[in-house]
Formats: C-alpha cells, sequence, structure tokens
C-alpha cells in the first residue's frame, strides 16, 4: 500500500499556503516529492474566487470585506466563490491522478464516512450536476470542493465547516448556488472540535484512496525526507 504524507500545519495565511501548495505540487510533478501529500488547516478569514465565480456571485464589495479584515484571492481552482475562515478544517491533497471526476468523487466519499463517525448523514449530489459537488447533510451544504490539475497532479481541495462562524457566508454566493444552506458540524449537533475531526478526515481520506498514512512534519516536507512522526487515531 502507498503512503499519503499528512502534514498538519495550524492556521496559516492563504497566501502561504497557496505558495506552499504551488511549490509541492511542482515537486510533486518533478519527483523532488516522492509521495502525494494532504496538508491540512485553518486560515484566517478569506474570500476565494474560483475560475467559474461570476461578479454577482461576491455580494460584499472589496472595500467591505478589507474593513472587515477579510482577504479576497482570485485563484486557478475549479468552481466558484467560497469562504475560509477559523474553525474550518481545509484540506490540499497534492496527488497525482488522471481521473479528476474520480478524484472528486473520492474526496466526497472521505468526508461522507468522516461525517458519519460524528454522528452526522453526509450525502453527495453529484446525480444533480456538477454545481453540486461537495457534501451536504440534507438540503444543507456542510463541505465544498474545488481543485486544480496540472501535469497530472492535484492542488486545492476541499473546506469542511467545522465549528466556523457561518455569518461571513452571506458575503458571498457559496459555490455559486442562490438557495444554498450552509452548514456546519457545530450547528449539526457534533461536538467534535477541529482536531478531531481532523484526526477523523485525515484517517478516512487515506482509507478512501487506499493509502497508508505518514504524518510528516512540515520541517520534514520541505526537506524532501519525511520520516514517520505518529500515527494519526480516532
Amino acid at each position: 500500500m502507498r503512503q499519503l504524507w499528512v502534514v498538519s500545519l495550524g492556521t496559516i495565511p492563504y497566501a502561504d499556503a497557496l505558495e506552499l501548495q504551488r511549490s509541492v505540487a511542482a515537486q510533486r510533478i518533478s519527483g523532488e516529492v516522492a509521495e502525494d501529500v494532504l496538508l491540512l488547516m485553518e486560515h484566517p478569514p478569506v474570500v476565494t474566487l474560483g475560475r467559474s465565480t461570476k461578479n454577482a456571485n461576491l455580494t460584499a464589495s472589496p472595500e467591505l470585506l478589507k474593513a472587515r479584515g477579510v482577504e479576497l484571492f482570485e485563484v486557478e481552482r475549479g468552481g466558484d466563490v467560497t469562504f475560509h475562515g477559523p474553525g474550518q478544517l481545509v484540506g490540499y491533497p497534492i496527488m497525482r491522478t488522471d481521473d479528476v471526476l474520480d478524484f472528486v468523487r473520492t474526496m466526497e466519499r472521505a468526508i461522507v464516512a468522516a461525517l458519519g463517525e460524528t454522528g452526522l448523514t453526509g450525502r453527495s449530489r453529484e446525480a444533480e450536476g456538477r454545481d453540486y459537488t461537495g457534501v451536504w447533510i440534507d438540503d444543507r451544504k456542510v463541505a465544498s470542493i474545488g481543485v486544480h490539475l496540472s501535469r497530472g497532479v492535484s492542488s486545492h481541495g476541499f473546506a469542511v465547516n467545522v465549528t466556523n462562524d457561518l455569518q461571513p457566508f452571506s458575503w458571498v454566493v457559496p459555490c455559486g448556488l442562490p438557495a444554498v444552506r450552509m452548514t456546519s458540524l457545530a450547528a449539526e449537533g457534533s461536538n467534535d472540535e477541529l482536531a478531531c475531526f481532523r484526526r477523523r478526515m485525515a484517517h478516512r481520506f487515506c482509507e478512501a484512496f487506499g493509502r497508508r498514512q505518514r504524518l510528516v512534519t512540515p520541517e520534514r516536507l520541505a526537506a524532501c525526507a519525511p520520516e514517520p512522526v505518529g500515527t494519526l487515531s480516532t
């Protein structure tokens, strides 16, 4: 079974995360990083605009966002506009894949499985079209997915609302769906804190992709010579 290097980074600014994942993706393409990588983190408040974003889906002005301490980025991932903030688990899989659709569906299954461990029933809405990519609890969206593929290596990824404030989603039309209702684990009654759910998510992500988990420190990742530093458990 191949490894998946799992790197937990805490809270880091979005610009730093963007630079990091682009660097790791380039190293994965070149072979300097020998295994696929899953970067797990939180971000300070930020709105990101994917390739499919329509101007009308950013309902707050850039000036208002700035006044509220929210950064704004246009990025190369698929999908529309979304919000990231403290209490939300963000995962960036830097992985080789030749089937983007299967890659996204596997991520959805991993998130559904992790939610199941908390007692929540998530679901994919793939039959309703790509606009409904992500994971839902009934008709409420709990996780968003948007990826970018370059030379067979993915970047960007998923965001699961755990304990984050949902009010900032009112500043955007999340994922370009006007009627969407966002939710979180906390809003659905789960007691999981982010650190606990991060462990569940890492385990289920590796399981869904048929990988053996290997925890790697950011320093080891940077040196491209990781060594085991423990095993995540739920």
